[in-house]
């Protein structure tokens, strides 16, 4: 049998006719974030990208179809249903998800793959999965498709709940380049905190675009990280964020939560601690990161 994309009719135009596109998940839709915010974010980074003169791509699963440029009805209806009766969809799960007609919703890892079968090379997101802090061979299948998928990946780094320099060690082993956008050190999600050194310092989407182009031209197969810092007026200190993170792995531990759950559960928990800070904080850089995303994906477009 054959599973086709469905991709929305002005997303199709847009890549038929050479209109940049940035691909845009679904996990902080249906596990990220609570009702309404989750969707007035994704309102807001599809917005983001229009604002760069790109066409925004917010992939999902729909009863099975495996949909490109789902419609904000579609949104509304996602952010309402019961988180777990929606597939959080990496690599693993697509096949299962598409076969039983599931209602899912694309992680990095899920989103990167269905952006390549697309021809989509630009995904904007809040921050890839990595290693687990305390669990070292708990490594987010995000790393692995950065290894082996050509597609761009916006982020502010990877989340502060996970354990960075492990992360940044996995993603060389990977031989995926990571580039900081006006920045030499790795961003660390919602946290201030940016100590760790990577591999090259962007300071424009041309020159995002530029390596882009040069990594096509040798025929690579992984992708890209473009590591964005958090805006800096809700960026949240090191202290407050770190002792949030501890007292919610502490907890996390105590109640045996790991696997699929446990960046729920961390995001949510650490949302708690800080009062709400982490959240705006990831609320103002998914938008932002999309905005980027956008003039990453306009500038791969002017030869």
């Amino acid at each position: 049998m054959n599973y086709p994309l469905t991709i929305n009719n002005e997303v199709q135009a847009a890549l038929t006719s050479g209109i940049p596109v940035v691909a845009l998940e679904s996990t902080l839709i249906t596990h990220g974030l609570p009702y309404p915010t989750n969707v007035e974010t994704a309102l807001a980074m599809e917005a983001a990208v229009r604002e760069s003169a790109a066409v925004p791509a917010t992939i999902a699963i729909l009863e099975g179809a495996i949909t490109v440029g789902i419609t904000a009805d579609n949104i509304e209806a996602l952010a309402q249903l019961p988180a777990d009766s929606v597939r959080k969809c990496s690599r693993r799960d697509l096949a299962i998800a598409i076969a039983l007609g599931e209602n899912g919703a694309t992680t990095v890892a899920g989103t990167m793959i269905v952006a390549n079968m697309a021809g989509i090379k630009v995904f904007a997101t809040g921050g890839i999965g990595g290693v687990h802090r305390g669990q070292p061979h708990d490594i987010s299948a995000d790393l692995t498709e950065l290894g082996q998928t050509p597609v761009t990946v916006v982020s502010s780094g990877a989340k502060s709940i996970l354990d960075l320099p492990l992360t940044l060690e996995v993603l060389e082993t990977n031989g995926v380049p990571v580039l900081g956008f006006r920045t030499d050190r790795l961003p660390a999600f919602y946290s201030a905190r940016a100590t760790l050194p990577i591999d090259q310092r962007i300071e424009s989407a041309a020159e995002a675009a530029a390596i882009i182009r040069a990594a096509e031209a040798l025929g690579a197969q992984n992708g890209i990280l473009v590591a964005v810092p958090a805006p800096v007026d809700l960026a949240i200190g090191n202290d407050a964020a770190e002792a949030a993170i501890a007292q919610a792995t502490r907890e996390a531990e105590a109640s045996g939560i790991g696997g699929k759950d446990i960046t729920p559960f961390m995001l949510n928990r650490v949302s708690e601690l800080t009062k709400g800070a982490s959240m705006k904080a990831n609320i103002a850089l998914l938008i932002n990161n999309s905005r980027i995303a956008g003039e990453i994906a306009r500038e791969l477009k002017r030869r």
